[in-house]
């Protein structure tokens, strides 16, 4: 199937006045906890950020026990969503910006739930976006796109993982300085809002937290017993890239930030000496010091360590010299694809057109 993306109308009487205006692209990425939006213009090698949103919706919330979404996360959804279609349509031809090309995905919790595919319908209807459900192979191979900025020049090979809400994704990426390429996915059915709702408690203990490090470890060897990761990480040139909240909040308290600063945080590289620092500190801080931390506050808190259990899984298993971390997610590597269809002797535009 075809990805969904629309052309959001300019107003009338604009025809006129499009000749020099700068193209505009949007990416949407409806998760299992977040909404997000970007909206950006090309720019040298990538874009300039012209927009930027993000609210906490959990629309997975309930559905492990459920195997539904629950009217009021999908109405969290939807607004946050609603929001999304405004500013769309506020960029879609305004002062110097052509019309706006726009692509809108949601992920894991909509693959999941019973009623996914009777939300992604209500949701189109409600707000007129183009919004379709990607597979685990497409969201491993956005995450990539994302941070191949980071990627260049950076190692033969390279091992980028993305800890969502309801699923973990982990790309087996060769990078060789050139376009990274996909060698293997796996997408791990463990994320931080599934894992909150299971066993967030365990976390908290040490034989709990281990056993759950153990558990996830025992998931991702089939993928290592493929790909021979490790054999390829002793011969040298592996790079670890870590994109998700887990990975930029460790990031956050291994730096001693006062609050959050993505330009600090973006392309930092940690060893793993920082990055075990980072974790015991993570978890010595117990649920009320999480809180209170100025780079995880009182709405993350629960998913803080369910991804550290995540994440230390992760860096037992491949044990690189540094993490590179990146703030960097799907709806980036949405916004370079958009650009690069753009630029493209056949442009191709699938499905929906508003």
């Amino acid at each position: 199937m075809g990805s969904q993306v629309s052309q959001i109308p300019q107003h009338k009487g604009a025809d006129s006045r499009r000749a020099g205006r700068r193209p505009v692209f949007g990416g949407i990425d409806l998760g299992t906890n977040n909404c997000r939006m970007l909206v950006g213009t090309p720019s040298g090698r990538g874009f300039q950020v012209l927009d930027s949103f993000s609210r906490v919706v959990r629309l997975g919330e309930g559905l492990y026990e459920t195997g539904r979404l629950s009217p009021v996360a999908m109405d969290r959804a939807i607004a946050s969503l609603s929001i999304c279609a405004e500013r769309a349509h506020r960029w879609a031809g305004g002062g110097e910006c052509g019309p706006l090309r726009l692509r809108a995905i949601a992920t894991e919790a909509c693959r999941q739930a019973e009623n996914g595919a009777e939300f992604i319908r209500r949701a189109r209807d409600a707000t007129g976006l183009p919004l379709e459900i990607i597979n685990p192979r497409e969201e491993a191979e956005l995450a990539v796109e994302s941070c191949a900025p980071l990627l260049a020049g950076g190692g033969r090979r390279a091992v980028l993982f993305d800890i969502g809400g309801g699923s973990t994704e982990v790309a087996w990426v060769r990078v060789n300085g050139g376009v990274p390429e996909l060698i293997g996915y796996l997408s791990l059915p463990v994320g931080v809002v599934t894992l909150s709702e299971r066993c967030a408690d365990i976390c908290y203990s040490d034989s709990g937290f281990t056993r759950l490090v153990g558990d996830i470890v025992s998931m991702l060897r089939p993928f290592e017993a493929v790909h021979r990761i490790g054999e390829e990480i002793r011969r040298g040139g592996v790079l670890m890239v870590g994109t998700s909240g887990t990975v930029t909040t460790l990031a956050g308290v291994s730096l001693k930030l006062d609050r959050y600063r993505r330009g600090l945080v973006d392309g930092v590289s940690l060893t793993r000496r920082a990055v075990d620092a980072a974790l015991m500190e993570a978890r010595a801080l117990g649920r009320e010091g999480l809180s209170r931390h100025p780079c995880i506050g009182g709405e993350r808190v629960d998913f803080v360590l369910p991804g550290c259990a995540i994440f230390a899984a992760i860096h037992e298993l491949w044990q690189v010299p540094n993490l590179l971390v990146a703030d960097r997610g799907l709806r980036e590597g949405l916004l370079m694809r958009l650009i690069r269809a753009a630029n493209s002797p056949q442009k191709r535009h699938h499905g929906y057109h508003s």
